[in-house]
């Protein structure tokens, strides 16, 4: 037996997993044979695995500077990626805080929240969140996620929130629900995932409900956080979710596909209100959050490469390319019984199996995840969620790939 512990993985009842071998383009080789790597290893490759100029950048880096400390020292691929990510941010947030993950990344951002309304000298603590919401396995992202089987073992260690209700239709009852919580008066934050709730079940509402809840959120002087640690770096086929809504956040998280999936790395992005709040005289306004790794040089190369591959490629006619690609398929699967629910945003396109239960824990789940294996392509249901979310390199063969395995499980 090995002695790797894998993440979500329940050793068991799972086989022994296939060995990765090599990794290029949208396939990861296995000692198993090649795999489709439809859900871009868990939503973070961007490009392709092994992108020339991002592997150049870490190659070239990590030949003249490794990890220094970040409190105390600047270097140049933090800064330049810093001034690029202001550049391409949506209007107003200013100032670039550095972690490792998305739970990292949305960890600081409660923080902050909650830092600016206590330099502030306002009482405001409450935080908001959208039912059925994920946004990491610490404990105050687990605390503003959705309860369940996730993380009921860890349910003393967390703090409450409101929730407000999944927006169905025009949203008319989450925006109802909100607006009754923020004219309290004790409201800090809004948290949401943009568009797409992606362990949540790939849930999926509209541009004018997120600018519904923004306007909320200006009427009463309530801090949004996007949580576009999935859904930014062009998922929803804008560069980030909130530009469809035509909102800027206050505070932003981005992971994943900042590093073009290569390397760890997360940035909290937040407006001047924000960071003039805890700059000050008085040393006790200090934003005391850190991490070892905090703006790592290397992994801050990598992503910087990977801006640049966005400004320099027409990466928006090649998310528009993909998102008709994605929609042939998914529309090719509506009619059969098999399946219900089609849903699409952008490159993300999502079908849930019929069957009687289903739920994040349902048995269909991973006997689509083996049947899929043996067909040469890597998709990790949620539940009885199917989902495709490729890297944007994949060709229209791939797609068929893909979709050809879901079209040929017997539920």
């Amino acid at each position: 037996m090995s002695a790797v512990w894998h993440p979500f993985f329940q050793h068991g009842t799972e086989p022994a997993p296939p060995r990765a071998l090599s990794s290029e383009g949208a396939f990861v080789h296995t000692d198993r044979g090649p795999l489709l790597d439809a859900i871009s290893s868990w939503w973070v490759v961007t490009h392709g695995h092994n992108q020339p100029e991002i592997v150049e950048a870490i190659r070239r880096t990590a030949g003249h500077l490794d990890q220094v400390i970040f409190a105390g020292l600047t270097h140049e691929p933090a800064e330049e990626l810093a001034e690029a990510l202001v550049d391409l941010a949506p209007a107003g947030l200013e100032h670039v805080f550095f972690s490792d993950s998305g739970s990292t990344a949305v960890e600081v951002a409660l923080k902050m929240a909650l830092g600016y309304w206590r330099h502030e000298g306002d009482g405001r603590h409450r935080i908001a969140v959208i039912e059925d919401s994920y946004h990491g396995d610490t404990i105050g992202t687990m605390s503003v996620g959705e309860r369940g089987v996730f993380n009921a073992a860890y349910d003393p260690l967390m703090f409450a929130v409101d929730r407000l209700p999944f927006p169905t239709g025009d949203g008319a009852a989450t925006l109802a629900a909100f607006e009754a919580l923020a004219a309290g008066g004790q409201m800090a934050a809004l948290i949401l995932e943009p568009l797409v709730l992606g362990a949540g079940g790939m849930r999926m509402y509209g541009p004018e409900v997120l600018a519904g809840l923004r306007a909320i959120c200006d009427r009463y002087d309530v801090l949004l956080i996007a949580d576009e640690v999935m859904t930014g770096w062009g998922r929803t086929g804008r560069l980030w979710a909130c530009d469809h809504a035509g909102v800027a956040p206050d505070i932003l998280c981005t992971s994943k596909g900042l590093t073009g999936g290569v390397v760890p790395l997360a940035a909290t992005l937040a407006s001047a209100r924000i960071f003039e709040a805890h700059r000050s005289t008085d040393r006790r306004r200090t934003f005391f959050h850190s991490s070892s790794y905090t703006a790592n040089p290397i992994a801050c190369a990598a992503a910087l490469a990977q801006v640049r591959l966005w400004q320099s490629t027409p990466m928006q006619a090649r998310l528009e390319a993909l998102t008709a690609m994605q929609a042939a398929r998914l529309a090719a699967l509506a009619g059969d019984d098999r399946f219900a629910a089609p849903r699409q945003c952008g490159t993300i396109a999502a079908i849930d199996l019929v069957v009687p239960e289903g739920g994040y824990l349902a048995e269909v789940g991973p006997r689509m995840r083996a049947h899929s294996m043996q067909e040469g392509v890597l998709l990790r249901p949620l539940g009885n969620t199917v989902y495709v979310l490729p890297p944007y390199g994949v060709t229209e063969a791939d797609l068929d790939l893909a979709w050809g395995a879901i079209a040929s499980f017997q539920v």
